[in-house]
Formats: structure tokens, sequence, C-alpha cells
């Protein structure tokens, strides 16, 4: 999805993307109240009149920032229920440790009473537990997964360390973290899968 050009006016691909930076970051820090036009226009270093070219207000800016910006927990298909679990936990994980957490925490509290955002947000997180649901449904199907694993209290302990791991790790430690996503997503399904797929009264 593209930005909507202002009509007649030649379009700047860095001063969009930096009007879209500077709206999740504004959006992530003081919320749906802090959130204005002359404070995201200032923090991307244009003129105020400069966002209303592009955009008639700001919940359009909002919406199309998001839009265009924000990391999306997607349906993956490896061919393998550890496969597919990897990928998703590193979704999750670059999107609560990356430079979008802020904003991805804020949506989950505001999204619903923000104007032209509520409706955008809520068909974007059906989308995603539908693709969620629909890989641990393979991997039942496939047999790797016995028929009666839950597939509601698998994606909640995938998706809650997750997000508990980027959120709890210390800043010094979060470059770090944003680097190795993947290496930590595949910790956390090995040891989430053994947990499901252990014989009843194996060893911890």
């Amino acid at each position: 999805m593209s930005v909507p050009a202002g009509a007649g006016r030649p379009r700047d691909p860095e001063v969009d993307r930096r009007i879209v930076r500077a709206a999740l970051d504004t959006f992530g820090e003081g919320g749906w109240a802090g959130f204005a036009m002359e404070t995201v226009a200032r923090r991307a270093g244009v003129g105020k009149a400069s966002l209303y070219l592009r955009w008639s207000s700001k919940e359009a800016l909002l919406r199309d920032a998001l839009a265009i910006g924000m990391l999306r927990v997607s349906d993956v298909d490896t061919g393998t229920l550890h496969g597919d679990l990897v990928k998703l936990a590193t979704q999750m994980l670059d999107l609560y440790a990356g430079p979008s957490s802020r904003t991805a925490l804020r949506l989950s509290l505001e999204a619903g009473s923000i104007p032209g955002v509520a409706e955008r947000y809520e068909a974007m997180r059906a989308a995603q537990v539908k693709a969620a649901r629909a890989i641990v449904r393979r991997g039942i199907e496939r047999g790797e997964l016995p028929a009666t694993a839950s597939v509601t209290l698998l994606l909640d302990t995938l998706a809650g360390g997750a997000m508990m791991h980027a959120l709890s790790t210390p800043p010094e430690r979060r470059d770090a973290l944003v680097r190795s996503t993947g290496r930590h997503a595949r910790r956390l399904v090995d040891f989430l899968l053994h947990a499901v797929t252990a014989p009843a009264g194996a060893a911890a």
C-alpha cells in the first residue's frame, strides 16, 4: 500500500518514510491523546502543510501509517508445524521487540476508540488469529500434534511467551534480541512442542 498522492505534486519517498515513522513513534509514545498533525510534522522535519497535502485528518494519517509501517503477524506455511510456529513466533518477537513495540501496545489498548482505525485494526487482528489457528490445525491434520491438543492454549502460550520475553528484555539487551529473534523463537517452539507432545507422566 502506498501513501495517497497529493494532486499534481511530485512525491518524495524519503519524506513519506519519515512521516510514517514519525506518526508511529508519536502514537507509540503519547497515544491517541498525544497524536497531532503538528507533532508528527515537527518530528518528521516537514511543514504541517506537507501532511495536509497528503492526509485530510490525523485519523487518516494514523490509519495509513499503520497500514504501511507496522509489521504484521501473517500466515506462513513451511510444510511443518515446527517451522510454521518458529516463523510465527519470530514475527511476534520482531513486532514487540522492534521499533514499533510501543505502537503495537498502544494499538491493543486504544485502537477500538479511534475513528477509522478501529475497524481496520479489528479486521487485521481477526485475520492474524485465523492464520495462527490454521497453522495449528494443519499440524493436527498432519499428525504432528495429538487431536486432543488445544489450539487456543497452544497459541496463547506461544504468543504470551514471545510477547513477555520481548517486553521484559532489559533495554541494554534489546538490540541483541532484535538480531536474534529467530533463535529465541526456535527455543520457545522447541520447549512448547515438547510439552504438548510428551507422553503423559513423562519427567519434566
